[in-house]
């Protein structure tokens, strides 16, 4: 097949892998100049639908104004990055030129990214789904962007769970193969009814058995779905050494409905609320990851904020990063 630029997949895969390995060595050399022992840095970001509430909607004046480290950006199966893009600018990740400009906006912002955010439909266009990734695979690896964020939820396939269960084995192994040299990992979020349960979760990750194909924790989705309080952090001791990234997020029950098996989504609306404020313990969620030897970012997606007056949002981001920062550094 050929792509947009003229180039087989193979030709195009084969210089991918080439630039991975490059970035790789990069990434090794100042791995080994860290102290020996020393626990690894976890940055702290924030989503990017949620940087255009603050302020005038600069994304990057509103990383500075929050405190952040970087962002997670979506990413659009054409390569566009909305949520980062403005009438005045757009960006992208469709083409190696794209690429780069977007870069060098990065090394002039003084910020990163630290993951993209696919919405992957893998059982409605399999084919297409892995030909994208190959440019998105690319694009990070350019960008030093270390975590892929996915969707694995059945559409097609939805009702048939053994078949879907198979389906994305092989899927996540093939996704596996176009970042096998690449210095990247794929991040399923648990979220909706098939990832947050821990058999399918379980399935899937022993079923592709390859630490490239991991874990984007959502600290509030298992809760969402209706898991008892007490039961998540089992749940995530359990996962923590498959994640590679997370969205920090939380929910702020009644204690009367704590720990009971609610129904899926219960009152999500009325509860959900920033980090500070919520029934999960961050501190005990930070010293589960450390044990795990996590290596990834502390994500805020917050998606209360619209319950809250816009001149509030900014700040309730700053303190969600604060919050962050400070339990990043105990842990």
């Amino acid at each position: 097949m050929i792509n947009g630029e003229g180039r087989t997949r193979r030709g195009f895969l084969q210089d991918t892998l080439m630039v991975a390995a490059g970035v790789g060595m990069l990434r090794t050399v100042a791995r080994a100049a860290e102290p020996v022992g020393s626990k690894a840095r976890w940055a702290i970001t924030c989503r990017d639908v949620h940087l255009r509430e603050v302020g005038n909607g600069d994304i990057w004046a509103a990383i500075r104004a929050i405190g952040a480290d970087g962002m997670e950006v979506d990413v659009r199966a054409d390569g566009a990055c909305p949520a980062i893009s403005s009438k005045e600018t757009t960006w992208s990740v469709a083409t190696e030129d794209d690429v780069k400009r977007l870069r060098d906006k990065l090394a002039e912002e003084k910020t990163r990214i630290a993951a993209f955010c696919l919405h992957n439909r893998f059982d409605e266009r399999p084919e297409a789904e892995v030909e994208e990734m190959v440019r998105h695979v690319r694009a990070a690896v350019l960008l030093g962007v270390p975590a892929i964020r996915i969707d694995v939820v059945p559409r097609k396939l939805a009702g048939k769970e053994d078949e879907f269960l198979k389906f994305a084995i092989d899927m996540g192994k093939k996704l596996v193969r176009v970042a096998q040299d690449a210095d990247v990992r794929y991040g399923v979020e648990n979220h909706g009814t098939t990832t947050n349960r821990p058999d399918f979760l379980r399935k899937l990750f022993e079923g592709v058995g390859s630490p490239k194909f991991g874990l984007t924790l959502d600290t509030a989705n298992l809760y969402w779905y209706g898991h008892p309080l007490s039961k998540l952090y089992q749940i995530f001791e359990e996962f923590a050494p498959n994640a590679c990234h997370t969205h920090c997020k939380s929910i702020g029950y009644p204690e009367d409905q704590r720990e009971k098996q609610r129904p899926m989504g219960w009152e999500y609306g009325k509860y959900c609320c920033p980090v500070y404020e919520g029934d999960v313990d961050f501190k005990r969620v930070a010293a589960i990851l450390r044990k795990a030897g996590y290596k990834g970012d502390l994500c805020v997606e917050n998606e209360s904020l619209g319950r809250f007056p816009k001149e509030q949002r900014g700040e309730i981001l700053k303190r969600e990063v604060r919050t962050l920062r400070e339990i990043a550094a105990q842990a």
